[in-house]
């Protein structure tokens, strides 16, 4: 049943903020914008507390290599998908009444790749409360999936599509994640005989790209580096909460 727990809570945490916007409210800028510094730094926060170092002390002192890898790859996918990954979503007048195909892949990658290393959350699931990085990993992708989903269904309908198309291609999203947790939970054996340490390389690079995510989020929060209260409390909400995180 952890499996289903697992599948079902990635593809809630892309439907719920979807179907917010198509169906309820589109939320506001300020609220994006506190969403957005909240899993941020909730990302960057079960990175430095949870992730990195439990994936440093199986995975070795070569792992920094896959967690540089892994903020470069983000790097360049965010090429393609112009940043959607932390909430920008930017539609040019070429692009008005045209489905941004590029877009779509480029997030179904990164769906994708952070959803393979939570395969072991699966095989360990007797040890769930111990097993740290991917409890918290499980939670960094739900809290990110909520501002990506809502950006995502944002720019579909500014895009032009209707909210059945959007709706469509929102399930798409949805369960790229799942697919790839099936996908290591189903061949990441046969890749381990293959990749000695496979899933502690994958779950570095996931790293990198969390990384790249979340300190983005945060530098563009600042807007011009100025103190801005109810952001910095949300901040200190998102890494608090990363600190707390069992």
């Amino acid at each position: 049943m952890e499996d289903i727990f697992v599948y079902i809570a990635l593809i809630l945490s892309v439907m719920i903020g979807g179907i917010t916007v198509l169906y309820i409210a589109n939320p506001g800028k300020k609220q994006m914008k506190l969403l957005l510094s909240f899993s941020g730094a909730f990302l960057l926060g079960i990175c430095f507390t949870h992730i990195i170092p439990e994936v440093y002390e199986s995975g070795g002192k070569q792992i920094g290599l896959y967690v540089l890898l892994g903020y470069l790859f983000q790097l360049v996918l965010e090429f393609f998908s112009e940043g959607i990954e932390h909430g920008h979503v930017h539609i040019h007048k070429t692009d008005e009444k045209s489905f941004p195909i590029v877009l779509m892949i480029s997030l179904c990658i990164h769906a994708f790749v952070e959803g393979i290393p939570l395969e072991r959350e699966i095989h360990n699931s007797h040890h769930f409360t111990h097993n740290h990085s991917q409890h918290s990993l499980l939670l960094g992708i739900v809290f990110h999936n909520i501002p990506v989903s809502i950006a995502l269904v944002s720019m579909f309908l500014q895009s032009g599509l209707n909210k059945r198309q959007a709706l469509f291609w929102l399930v798409v999203f949805a369960v790229m994640g799942p697919l790839g947790t099936y996908c290591g939970h189903h061949f990441g054996d046969n890749l381990s005989y293959l990749f000695t340490g496979f899933f502690d390389k994958i779950l570095a690079l996931v790293v990198g790209m969390f990384l790249h995510i979340s300190t983005t989020i945060l530098f563009e929060s600042s807007e011009g580096h100025r103190f801005n209260l109810v952001k910095f409390l949300a901040i200190i909400s998102g890494a608090a909460v990363a600190i707390i995180n069992p």
